[in-house]
């Protein structure tokens, strides 16, 4: 049997083939994707009501922007204030966020909650009827909330191109995989919240984020609830 040797132009050819080929299927699979894929850990923070603002830092106070959040408009504050749960168990030093809001709440992580000795429930944020208060201590006064403290629920912002994208609605579930150093893991039931003008981001808590090592993620991807893979950003 006759063997024909290979050239290497053919070589070469076959190789630019091959990678032209995986090119265009990237391509297809990637066109019109949506924004970036972003997942934030939350950390513990406060939202204050405008009278609350001023009785904890002083009549006609306002909050003053520090850092601009991930979203459009919202921003950490300067401002910090001292959380006090049962027994005078104290967090000092929670970062206030703006801007401010209808309802005073305090979001906390689940080892915070042992930390004060509050057991909070896992709420989307805003839903706090029934939720256990604190109280808060600023430079120029103290507020008593009867209630608003809570776990925030893990969620993931959306807008419309977004849900479009990955064929879910405002109030859906999502699943969260996250391949990290030795602790891949799937985060199940993120909370779609739908709105206009919003960037695509995941939101967890400081437990959460550590317990999947985020900062060392080599990948994340959003799942739907029956499983069908709809994209991943590493």
């Amino acid at each position: 049997m006759t063997q024909t040797a290979i050239q290497r132009t053919d070589v070469e050819r076959i190789v630019r083939d091959v990678l032209m080929q995986r090119l265009s299927g990237e391509a297809v699979a990637t066109a019109g994707k949506p924004n970036p894929l972003v997942v934030n850990i939350s950390a513990r923070h406060i939202h204050l009501t405008d009278e609350h603002v001023e009785q904890l830092f002083g009549a006609g106070a306002t909050l003053t922007p520090s850092k601009d959040l991930y979203q459009d408009g919202y921003y950490a504050a300067e401002e910090t204030v001292a959380i006090v749960g049962p027994r005078r168990r104290i967090i000092p030093n929670v970062r206030v966020l703006g801007p401010c809001r209808g309802d005073s709440q305090v979001e906390l992580a689940f080892t915070d909650a042992i930390s004060l000795g509050l057991d909070i429930p896992v709420r989307i944020s805003g839903n706090i009827e029934g939720t256990p208060g604190c109280v808060l201590m600023g430079p120029k006064g103290v507020v008593e909330l009867e209630q608003g403290v809570i776990r925030a629920m893990r969620h993931v912002h959306m807008g419309p191109s977004d849900l479009e994208f990955y064929g879910v609605k405002n109030g859906d579930s999502m699943h969260l995989r996250i391949v990290s150093p030795g602790c891949t893991t799937t985060l199940e039931d993120l909370v779609v919240r739908a709105a206009e003008n919003i960037k695509l981001e995941v939101h967890i808590d400081t437990d959460e984020g550590n317990a999947i090592n985020l900062d060392q993620a080599t990948s994340v991807e959003l799942l739907k609830v029956d499983g069908t893979n709809c994209q991943c950003h590493s």
